[in-house]
């Protein structure tokens, strides 16, 4: 039988039954390295929550404090909700579960991260603190980078309470908590952010980047903006792994990268530039009589070869969420 999956209000969709394409395998404990392209039914359910995407990348990326790391643990987070779609209660608002699978993958990142036991030390502080008037629900942007500096819990909180603006029995819900803890919580964040002066607005400086990788950077940029695919290849591992968000994982050898690029239905050039002060790929589209910086591509190098390659064409609400954008010039 069709999947019936209600959204908001009346509205909701059928999802089709499983059609003769390659199965995701949804058991990969950190990363979606399943091979081949994602099955139809997937994009059905990726497209169909699409609106929510961008809260979501919003709110990982302040949990994890990366707007590519927050993305990579949005990916994840679909992928077990779309595994346990079919026990899914239809009665239940879709956005909320969401927002907890997807926390509790923050929380899984932030233990791989050695972030945990900071965690653990805060909730050893008094649970009943002074309570602090909200940073309020219009939370500045220079503030909502602050809360990084956070412990997960008070972090989580503060984010879904004043920039997401959940009830306190939500929140409960979603961080597997009680009321009172959510209170003390926020508390404990807003007395934190509270003190904390007017950020100066400043352009930050990229990391510094080895000369070889940013030598096989422009390289790559300059080889597919030609459509050079032989000497693209010269540039990658035998070895080397693709993912496209949303769309493909698997052997770059193996995988129609070009020909999608080639009919992408809009006007592309890559540069070189950077993302929250990391290198990367930025993609820019066509917009009238200029390039807009849209998206971008994530790269690991090893032995002078590219041996991994995240490119995130179909998920252009990431930049939003940055707080520093470098795109390189389009030649």
């Amino acid at each position: 039988m069709p999947r019936l999956v209600r959204l908001r209000g009346n509205s909701s969709i059928t999802y089709p039954k499983r059609v003769g394409v390659r199965t995701v395998d949804m058991d990969a404990p950190t990363r979606v390295d399943a091979p081949g392209p994602f099955e139809a039914r997937y994009i059905a359910f990726l497209e169909t929550i699409a609106n929510l995407r961008p809260d979501l990348h919003r709110y990982c990326t302040r949990m994890t404090g990366s707007v590519m790391d927050g993305e990579d643990v949005v990916q994840e987070a679909l992928f077990k909700a779309y595994r346990k779609l079919e026990t899914f209660d239809d009665a239940r608002p879709l956005k909320p579960w969401l927002f907890q699978i997807a926390h509790n993958r923050c929380i899984d990142f932030l233990r791989r991260r050695q972030v945990r036991q900071q965690a653990e030390a805060a909730a050893m502080e008094p649970e009943f603190v002074d309570a602090e008037e909200p940073v309020g629900p219009g939370l500045d942007r220079a503030v909502e980078h602050l809360v990084t500096a956070l412990p997960p819990k008070e972090r989580a909180c503060v984010l879904l309470k004043d920039v997401f603006d959940y009830s306190l029995e939500e929140i409960a819900e979603l961080v597997d908590s009680t009321v009172g803890g959510v209170k003390a919580a926020l508390n404990r964040g807003r007395a934190k952010l509270a003190p904390q002066p007017s950020l100066p607005h400043s352009s930050p400086q990229p990391r510094a980047v080895s000369p070889e990788l940013s030598r096989i950077l422009q390289l790559y940029v300059d080889r597919f903006n030609r459509q050079d695919c032989d000497g693209i290849r010269e540039l990658i591992g035998a070895d080397a792994r693709l993912q496209v968000a949303d769309r493909f994982s698997g052997a770059f050898a193996t995988a129609p990268y070009f020909t999608n690029y080639h009919r992408w239905p809009k006007p592309w050039r890559l540069a070189v530039g950077s993302v929250d002060r990391e290198p990367a790929v930025i993609i820019h589209f066509r917009d009238g009589d200029r390039w807009t910086p849209t998206s971008f591509i994530r790269f690991e190098v090893s032995d002078a070869r590219i041996v991994r390659i995240m490119d995130y064409i179909h998920c252009p609400w990431i930049l939003t969420s940055a707080t520093s954008v470098i795109p390189g010039e389009v030649s």
